[in-house]
This record gives C-alpha cells, sequence and structure tokens, in this order.
C-alpha cells in the first residue's frame, strides 16, 4: 500500500509579490513626501526672501537668519553676504565705505528689470552675529563672500578685497563670473562736489567784486606765504592719507576706557594725530620765524632779546615733543647696529581682543 503525501495548499502566484510592492509603495510614498516637503520648504525660504528683498535692498540677518536661509539646504539661490562691523563703537570707517558701495550694488539689483530670485544681497554686522564669524574662523572686515545653490563656497567665492578694492563695479564684475547674474551699476546724483565748487566761486567772484577798485590784496605775500604754509602743515601732517584711507578720529580702549590719539605704529595713524602733528608743526614754524625776526631787525635789544628767547622756546620744547612721537612711533630709533627691529613692520598697538583695528596695508579692519 502506498504511503499517504500530504498536499500543500494552493496558493496564487501573485501573492508572493505582495510584500516587495508593499515595500516598493510605501519607499514611494516616502520619498515622495520628503520631496514634496523639501519643495514646500524651499518655496517658503525663497517667499520670504522676496518679502525681506521688497523692504530693503540688503537683507540684515543674525546667526540663525544665516545658518537656515544660507546654509542650510534646500537652496535654489545664490546668496552674497557682506561681513562688516558697522557699529560706532568699532570705529571701522572702511566698514561703512564699503557698505555705501554694497547698497549701490543691491539697489541697482533690485531695481533693475532682470532682477529674480536667484540672486539676494545680505548682511552680517558683527555684533548681531559673532558666531557666525566664529563658525567660519574670520577675523577681518569688511568681507565679501558668495554663498552658491548647491556646495561649499570656494575659494573664489571669497572677494579680493585687498587687491581689487571694494568698488560697486567690481563688485558686480565679481558676482557675474560667479553667479552669471550682470548687474549694471546705478550710481544716484551727488551734487555735493558741484554745489562746493559754485559756492567758492561765488565766494571769490564777490570778494573780487567787493574789493574791485582795491586789489593789492592779490599781491600780498604775506597773505600767500600764510595759504602756502596751510597747505604745507596739511600735507606734512597726514591729511591726505586720512582721505584716502580713513582711519578713526581715536581709540577708546573698552577694558579701561583709556582714548589714544597716536597710534603706535609707523604705517597708521589717527585723525587726531594728524591735527597734533599740525600744531606742533606751526609752533615750531612760529619759534623760527621770532629767531629769523630777532636776529633782522633792528629794534631795542632787549625786546629782540626776549623775542628770541620765546623763538627758542618754542623751537626746543614742541620740537623735542615732536621727537617723543617720532620715538613713540619708531621703536628702533635712535637708529643703531645693536638694535635688529625693523622700523618698517607693522604693529598692532593695543588692539582690543574682538574688536575691529585697521590693517593699512590691507585696507580692513582685524578682528583680533
Amino acid at each position: 500500500m502506498a504511503p499517504s503525501r500530504r498536499l500543500a495548499p494552493h496558493l496564487p502566484v501573485g501573492s508572493s509579490l505582495l510584500p516587495p510592492l508593499l515595500l516598493l509603495f510605501l519607499l514611494c510614498v516616502q520619498f515622495g513626501g520628503g520631496q514634496k516637503k523639501k519643495e514646500n520648504l524651499l518655496a517658503e525660504k525663497v517667499e520670504q526672501l522676496m518679502e525681506w528683498s521688497s523692504r530693503r535692498s540688503v537683507i540684515r540677518m543674525n546667526g540663525d537668519k544665516f545658518r537656515r536661509f544660507v546654509k542650510a539646504p534646500p537652496r535654489n539661490y545664490s546668496v552674497i553676504v557682506m561681513f562688516t562691523a558697522l557699529q560706532p563703537q568699532r570705529q571701522c570707517s572702511v566698514c561703512r565705505q564699503a557698505n555705501e558701495e554694497y547698497q549701490v550694488l543691491a539697489n541697482s539689483w533690485r531695481y533693475s528689470s532682470a532682477f529674480s530670485n536667484k540672486l539676494f544681497f545680505t548682511i552680517v554686522d558683527y555684533d548681531e552675529g559673532a558666531d557666525v564669524f566664529q563658525q567660519l574662523n574670520m577675523n577681518s572686515a569688511p568681507t565679501f563672500m558668495h554663498f552658491p545653490p548647491k556646495g561649499k563656497p570656494r575659494r573664489a567665492d571669497t572677494f579680493d578685497l585687498q587687491r581689487i578694492g571694494f568698488a560697486a563695479e567690481q563688485l558686480a564684475k565679481w558676482i557675474a563670473d560667479r553667479t552669471d547674474v550682470h548687474i549694471r551699476v546705478f550710481r544716484p546724483p551727488n551734487y555735493s562736489g558741484t554745489i562746493a565748487l559754485a559756492l567758492l566761486v561765488s565766494l571769490v567772484g564777490g570778494l573780487l567784486y567787493l574789493r574791485r577798485n582795491n586789489l593789492e590784496f592779490i599781491y600780498n605775500k604775506t597773505g600767500w606765504a600764510m595759504a602756502a604754509l596751510c597747505v604745507v602743515f596739511a600735507m606734512t601732517s597726514g591729511q591726505m592719507w586720512n582721505h584716502i584711507r580713513g582711519p578713526p578720529y581715536a581709540h577708546k580702549n573698552p577694558q579701561n576706557g583709556q582714548v589714544s590719539y597716536i597710534h603706535g605704529s609707523s604705517q597708521a595713524q589717527f585723525v587726531a594725530e594728524s591735527h597734533i602733528i599740525l600744531l606742533l608743526n606751526a609752533a615750531i614754524t612760529m619759534g623760527m620765524v621770532l629767531l629769523n625776526e630777532a636776529a633782522t631787525s633792528k629794534g631795542d635789544v632787549g625786546k629782540r632779546r626776549i623775542i628770541c628767547l620765546v623763538g627758542l622756546g618754542l623751537v626746543v620744547f614742541f620740537f623735542s615733543f615732536l621727537l617723543s612721537i617720532f620715538r613713540s612711533k619708531y621703536h628702533g630709533y635712535p637708529y643703531s647696529a645693536q638694535k635688529s627691529r625693523s622700523i618698517t613692520s607693522f604693529q598692532l598697538a593695543n588692539a582690543p581682543n574682538g574688536l575691529p583695528y585697521f590693517h593699512p596695508m590691507k585696507g580692513m579692519f582685524l578682528l583680533l
């Protein structure tokens, strides 16, 4: 008798495919939901940035906004960020000048016909986003960076401020190289120079008209000599350097409140320092004039002796003061072969930690 066989229950062929299909369906649903969530998040970010741009061409950001809208994905837009220090206590005049050019560029983009949501201009101030500076290991301001839609910024995404400068036209050219977005810079008309020239011409013309019957003052040697001395004093005191570099008037140490009017380096100065040097040169010149007057005049001997002593005192005292300032800035003075310290090396004097400090060679402020 043949052994009995147990027959397996009959299963449909399609039932074996149900688990993989169900798993694939769930994965598709999950992927589609995640993709839709990213799209919604991206749309919200772009909408928020466009709303801020409609109010102000340059969007101010703190640490949280920077991480959310600039660093965190998803992004399909480029962001130009200016890292700066605009608070008055920072005394960063270069930052203010760079910010003016940056505002001109951002306004040119905002009000152009090519404006779109592919490029945004933002700014991060050191006092509002110090954590961002630390996160990026940034120790100088102002600095311009481009954050592309995908990936991390490369070396070329940092604007070469030292070599190119911060003119709006140069920034626009750099942005075009990095983003293919071409911005035509429109500058608002500046009539201050024209008004100043018109006032000067009117003043000179009015003076000549009032003195039209007596123009001997034009040939006054003393007047021309005084005017020439004023120009010499202004130039030798560093006024042109101040106009080019834009240093702060003075420096106040936030730790002890001490105000420094003389910069400790031979390659930098404060505006107050120029005024001090101008007054010292004027006093020394006055002393030399008195000495010459005492030697060439034919008046009373006693009076000439007093004039001579006064002139000599002015020269000795103020020239000694001027020499002491020179010694404080050139640390190797008086020069000797034994002292190997270079007087041309730049030294940051009294720079408090965390404060921007002007670097004349780099044309920027350092966050020490």
